[in-house]
């Protein structure tokens, strides 16, 4: 049995600018499956080597797999959709399986627009895939698949969904398979070192309007912080990786394995540097143990300010306010450790005013980082719903987090995206001119001049926003930039879409803020190029 998973070649300019990301989704599954003896299993990173079609077919035509797997968050969905029609073209007989967030909420438009799918897994990936993929082994799995939890599929020109598959109990039961990565293709620019993308809990127990991992994952689930440390320690070890992301939408939600992760981090003195995501109010809980959580060898903090004005920030139920983001930020760089600030721009209601105002409010606060992302409505999530026609674009190709995809009321999409890039060149140039040079001494400063040079990089690529493909060549472009729209992609029936979780899972309205947060940092559920998902562990 030769099964070929094939990670999509689509690239946003958004987190990729930081570096090669490792899909970690396929670790996970290349794992799953050879556990139980499956072990001819080959992986085409289109994405990182930047392979055309010709380049994918000819590698399945060499390969002769059983099954190809696809992965898609929504940016890449017809990205992988083209794969798998690759697959069929090479083969007709080749099982071709789809995975990841998208599929799992959206698999009746897809199946409708990608006939030649066999089968799409919904949900969490391990045990469905290694169900089918014993099916397809026994050469009866069209006749088997609707007693497979967790798939759905075309029988009879009809789509067929099964019962949801349980979400899998024990995490500490998960090994990935790291090894099936080439791990020379995967560095993080700002130290020139490997990167790799471990999680310590999957799912999230809040639920923010706008994220789909709630959704996705159904149940939290927090792994033993040792296994953790000893998978970090092995990444280290056999692939020489030199700085980790953890892909949790918010690592910090369970206190006391968070600090028996770093505690154990400080106990071996790995050396390693790493960074997450968090939420505003988790920096406010433990002020006290933040010099600590340096000293495991955090150095990156993302904190899911998301919006300057108190309006958004109700909005998208974060349920914290503009004094405790400051608070947040102050810490942090008072134990050493980088900032990062993320603002979420591009509502209906956006204006040249609250733009100059969220750059204001950047300064104020002293982030060392910003970043500011286009509003993106996931077309499976709550607020998408509740928008309802203000959203005129369906082209998921472009739900990247750089393309405007609400148009505000008092501007159009070219002044929006010239006034972000705005944002972006007067922030970054007061830090590389007055911040960075003299940020003392040691890994904060060399930190915060990689993460410069990766920003120049892209910049002057111009991979940076999509500003190639867009032609935006600054405030004298604005009214010719061309996002170049698929105006042929139509809005899905809401009886297509799977709005609710598999169980129990259902969004919390905003109450009161408790001392423990409500909602997940970073926030943004899915990532272009980065982590998570299975099948899609990338944000």
């Amino acid at each position: 049995m030769r099964i070929l998973f094939i990670h999509p070649n689509y690239h946003s300019g958004g987190a990729e600018i930081a570096g090669n990301w490792p899909p970690a989704w396929v670790a996970y599954l290349s794992g799953a499956l050879k556990a139980v003896g499956y072990t001819d299993i080959r992986f085409i990173d289109a994405m990182t080597n930047n392979l055309n079609d010709d380049d994918i077919q000819a590698l399945i035509v060499g390969y002769k797999p059983d099954i190809v797997g696809c992965t898609a968050i929504t940016p890449s969905i017809y990205k992988a959709e083209r794969v798998l029609q690759i697959a069929r073209e090479a083969d007709p007989d080749v099982v071709t399986v789809l995975g990841g967030v998208h599929a799992t909420f959206m698999y009746r438009q897809v199946l409708a627009e990608a006939p030649w799918i066999d089968a799409i897994v919904r949900g969490e990936g391990e045990e469905i895939i290694t169900a089918l993929v014993r099916a397809v082994e026994a050469g009866d799995w069209k006749a088997k698949r609707a007693g497979i939890p967790g798939l759905a599929f075309i029988d009879d020109g009809k789509v067929v969904a099964t019962a949801a598959a349980p979400t899998i109990k024990n995490v500490d039961s998960i090994v990935a398979d790291w090894g099936i990565l080439e791990w020379s293709k995967y560095n993080y620019i700002p130290l020139g070192v490997r990167v790799a993308i471990p999680n310590m809990a999957r799912g999230c127990p809040f639920t923010c309007s706008f994220c789909s991992q709630w959704k996705f994952w159904r149940d939290y689930r927090v792994r033993d912080p040792i296994k953790v440390v000893d998978e970090i320690e092995g990444l280290m070890r056999d692939h020489q990786v030199g700085f980790f992301i953890l892909a949790d939408e918010e690592p910090t939600i369970n206190r006391k394995k968070f600090i028996a992760f770093c505690e154990e981090l400080i106990r071996r003195d790995l050396g390693i540097l790493w960074g997450i995501n968090t939420r505003v109010t988790d920096i406010l809980r433990d002020e006290a143990l933040l010099p600590m959580y340096r000293k495991a060898g955090l150095i990156h903090v993302s904190l899911g300010t998301e919006a300057a004005a108190q309006l958004k920030l109700d909005l998208f139920n974060k349920e914290t306010t503009v004094a405790q983001n400051k608070k947040a930020i102050e810490l942090l760089r008072k134990a050493g450790i980088v900032v990062e600030a993320q603002f979420i721009v591009g509502m209906e209601n956006e204006t040249a005013e609250t733009l100059e105002e969220n750059y204001r409010m950047a300064r104020d606060w002293k982030p060392d980082l910003a970043n500011w992302s286009m509003y993106t409505p996931w077309p499976f999530s709550d607020l998408f719903k509740d928008l309802g026609d203000k959203v005129e674009v369906f082209d998921y190709e472009k739900y990247n987090f750089v393309t405007p995809i609400i148009k505000p009321l008092a501007m159009d999409r070219g002044e929006l995206l010239d006034r972000v890039m705005n944002n972006y060149r007067r922030f970054y140039l007061r830090k590389a001119l007055f911040s960075y040079p003299w940020a003392g001494t040691g890994v904060r400063r060399r930190y915060l001049l990689g993460c410069l040079k990766a920003f120049l990089k892209a910049g002057f690529e111009r991979k940076f926003y999509d500003l190639g493909k867009v032609d935006y060549w600054g405030p004298q472009s604005r009214e010719k930039v061309n996002f170049n729209f698929d105006e042929t992609r139509t809005r899905a029936l809401d009886s297509d879409v799977e709005w609710q979780p598999a169980k129990g899972h259902r969004r919390r309205e905003k109450r009161i803020a408790p001392p423990a947060p409500l909602a997940c940092g970073g926030g943004r559920g899915q990532l272009p190029d980065s982590v998570t998902d299975i099948i899609d562990v990338r944000k």
